[in-house]
């Protein structure tokens, strides 16, 4: 660097997080081994984000800035060889969104220093990131702590003779999460027909859209389940769950340019017929003391009724249907006893029923995310997933693809559904 030998950012405490409305101080650290004239020395506390319709592109189709404040620290001047320090303190504001960083695009939060040099050599500069957490609270968002239920049919054809219909109903606990909470899942098979069906499968969809100058759509699946077939003429009960991992929360508040959402999508894979729940991941879970004595989703059977059942049904039909309890055939998680990985940067600690302590607000504790690179802690009984340091991976972006269609709107998902079409 010629001169000079350290030109260093540090952030009080060595925090890392912060929180929207929240003084952020720190210091500027320079030394020098000669005299070193200068016409200014500045520091700025920047928040911007940008989209690109390439992947990881270093250059944003579309960029919008969140705040930009910049304080001098010193006018004109030589630095003496030595060590010098400057303090400085910006307040963030109150409406900065959640840090991100995905494969289209990222929100990014940053302090620049420069050295305005009098020559017409190159000013020095330095910069540190650093992350802002807008908590998403899930008691805000409207009936959060309802069940979430959607249903589907779906006839059976065989050399263009029909053979009888499927009827999928799907039930979840809450339409709201946070890190380490399991969404359970209650799903009802009618198998009205003498074949038996393809195996059924529960994902956990996150998808995130780019608004760049056309909108791109980012989706994957974060954790799967597979349950067994059904029998010709069961009546199928299929009780399972997801714990959310590490995830970046849904909606970031205060950006325009991403959105991120997250479905739960079941699927019977033969006759193909699938019902999408929306759901939301937040940091502050769901308060369900305030609802009172609710009913679990795991009861006993019930009849599955479709929201418009074909009026032709099969002579068949009046046949006895057994009901039987649905085995798990493989998940993509372990089994709680057992730390889980969806990428191989991102474990899982054993939880023994004792939520681990998050850290203090000067040392929060950080996680790795999956589908982004900014570090995540989250209040409430969660288990988080501890790091010691500041940089994060991120995970392996090879299977991307795009453009996609989004998932049914959520007007759309939670409505009754009734596929006609044959195989």
């Amino acid at each position: 660097m010629g001169k000079v030998q350290l030109f260093e950012i540090s952030l009080r405490d060595s925090r890392v997080i912060y929180s929207p409305g929240e003084a952020l101080a720190g210091t500027v650290t320079i030394r020098t081994q000669a005299a070193l004239p200068y016409k200014a020395i500045k520091v700025s506390c920047v928040g911007t984000c940008g989209v690109s319709n390439k992947v990881n592109d270093s250059s944003w189709n579309v960029e919008e800035q969140y705040f930009n404040s910049t304080f001098s620290l010193a006018d004109k001047g030589t630095l003496q060889p030595g060590e010098h320090s400057f303090s400085f303190q910006f307040l963030l504001p109150t409406s900065a969104p959640t840090s991100f960083e995905g494969p289209f695009g990222k929100v990014t939060h940053q302090i620049r220093a420069v050295i305005e040099t009098r020559r017409l050599s190159k000013d020095y500069k330095s910069n540190k990131l650093f992350y802002i957490l807008r908590p998403l609270d899930l008691n805000e968002i409207p009936e959060i702590e309802q069940l979430s239920c959607a249903t589907a049919t779906k006839k059976f054809n065989y050399k263009l003779v029909k053979s009888g219909q499927l009827m999928l109903k799907v039930t979840t606990d809450l339409r709201g999460y946070v890190v380490g909470q399991p969404i359970q899942i209650h799903a009802e098979l009618e198998n009205k027909s003498g074949r038996d069906t393809g195996a059924i499968v529960a994902s956990l969809i996150q998808k995130v859209a780019y608004k760049s100058k056309r909108c791109v759509y980012d989706l994957r699946t974060i954790a799967e389940v597979e349950g067994a077939p059904v029998k010709a003429w069961k009546h199928a009960v299929w009780d399972e769950q997801i714990l959310v991992p590490a995830l970046p929360q849904s909606i970031l508040q205060g950006c325009n340019l991403i959105h991120i959402d997250y479905y739960l999508q079941v699927t019977v894979k033969s006759p193909e017929a699938s019902v999408t729940l929306p759901l939301y991941i937040g940091n502050i879970p769901v308060n369900l003391s305030r609802l009172g004595p609710r009913h679990s989703i795991a009861h006993a059977p019930s009849p599955v009724v479709p929201s418009a059942p074909p009026a032709d049904d099969e002579a068949g039909g009046s046949q006895p249907m057994d009901n039987v309890s649905l085995p798990t055939k493989c998940h993509s998680q372990q089994q709680s006893h057992v730390p889980f990985s969806y990428a191989p940067e991102l474990s899982f600690p054993n939880s023994n029923g004792e939520p681990e302590t998050l850290g203090s607000p000067s040392h929060p504790t950080l996680c790795l995310s999956t589908g982004a690179t900014v570090p995540y802690f989250a209040d409430g009984a969660v288990v988080p997933v501890p790091t010691a340091s500041a940089l994060i991976l991120p995970p392996e972006y090879s299977t991307w693809g795009y453009p996609y269609d989004a998932p049914p709107s959520y007007e759309q998902s939670c409505s009754s559904t009734n596929v006609s079409n044959g195989e």
